[in-house]
């Protein structure tokens, strides 16, 4: 399997959007930043419907297609900002991010998940980080990780069964834990 990177910066985070915006389409820049910020893998993230998401209680409820696990997630600014567009922008789409292709089979469905990962694989390679759809959930937890979150609490977010799991999930390197031993003297 290839490596993908978590983006470890904010400025790559809005690099990112502008040139998936630029480069692709709205589509695909809405899908990066409620991405990044419900953390959810892609397969899944392409399957919300309008259903699944409360806006009273700010909340995306779904049945995990990998794990079967019942996620509910509160959403936040972004994440509201983006759905509500999309949803006022097509109100008659079943999915929040719909195929409205007029090439019949791909019509009403859900846009696909390899044509998204080669938009991503594209922009990747003009800032020349390894991205692809897995690298949203991984930056969310690399950037939680940098704001002070506990591996354990991410671990919880990113639904993962342990936070050995989450550590090498997120790409802690193992210079990263020797340069504990400089930051923190007693």
């Amino acid at each position: 399997m290839n490596e993908v990177e978590a983006v470890k910066n904010h400025d790559d985070l809005i690099t990112i959007h502008t040139l998936l915006k630029k480069h692709g389409s709205q589509d695909y820049a809405d899908i990066w930043k409620l991405g990044i910020n419900v953390a959810l893998r892609i397969s899944d993230l392409l399957s919300i419907q309008a259903g699944n998401i409360n806006l009273q209680r700010r909340e995306l409820e779904l049945i995990e297609t990998k794990t079967g696990k019942k996620r509910i997630i509160r959403l936040n600014e972004n994440s509201m900002s983006i759905i509500q567009r999309r949803q006022a922008t097509y109100p008659n789409d079943n999915y929040l991010f719909q195929s409205n292709s007029h090439r019949g089979r791909s019509s009403g469905k859900p846009l696909n998940r390899s044509t998204v990962a080669r938009k991503f694989k594209e922009i990747g390679n003009i800032i020349d980080i390894k991205l692809s759809t897995h690298s949203m959930r991984k930056t969310r937890g690399h950037m939680m990780h940098q704001a002070g979150v506990s591996i354990e609490q991410i671990a919880r977010v990113l639904n993962h069964s342990s936070p050995t799991v989450t550590m090498a999930y997120i790409g802690l390197t193992k210079e990263e834990t020797l340069q504990t031993y400089d930051d923190f003297e007693l």
